[in-house]
């Protein structure tokens, strides 16, 4: 079974900082893009950040220029530096992965749990 596991969400005041990690686990052969979506309250799960296992990343317009996305390959986790954090970035924030795994050969496409983002003061 193939599994992503979030952490590093809270409450931080606007201007703040917060850095969001996603560890895969289980079975797994080779991760191919990984990436982070989020839904704030009323609306659309939307695409924030997404990065190629070479390293290749895209970014969504209203998050260019304060969250930076990176991931470690050996360690099947992906991560999301999120800087001068805005009140409208208050979301639950989603991993995503596309998972290879071999027994039985298979392409999966997972997502993590959620981890809540509050940006307040």
């Amino acid at each position: 079974q193939v599994q992503l596991v979030e952490s590093g969400g809270g409450l931080v005041q606007p201007g703040g900082s917060l850095r969001l990690s996603c560890a895969a686990s289980g079975s797994i052969f080779s991760i191919n893009t990984m990436g982070w979506f989020r839904q704030a309250p009323g609306k659309e799960r939307e695409l924030v950040a997404a990065i190629t296992r070479g390293g290749s990343t895209n970014y969504a317009d209203s998050v260019k220029g304060r969250f930076t996305i990176s991931r470690d390959n050996a360690k099947d986790t992906v991560y999301l530096q999120m800087n001068s954090l805005k009140p409208e970035d208050t979301a639950v924030y989603y991993c995503n992965a596309e998972i290879i795994i071999i027994t039985p050969p298979q392409y999966l496409e997972v997502w993590g749990q959620g981890t809540l983002v509050t940006v307040s003061s």
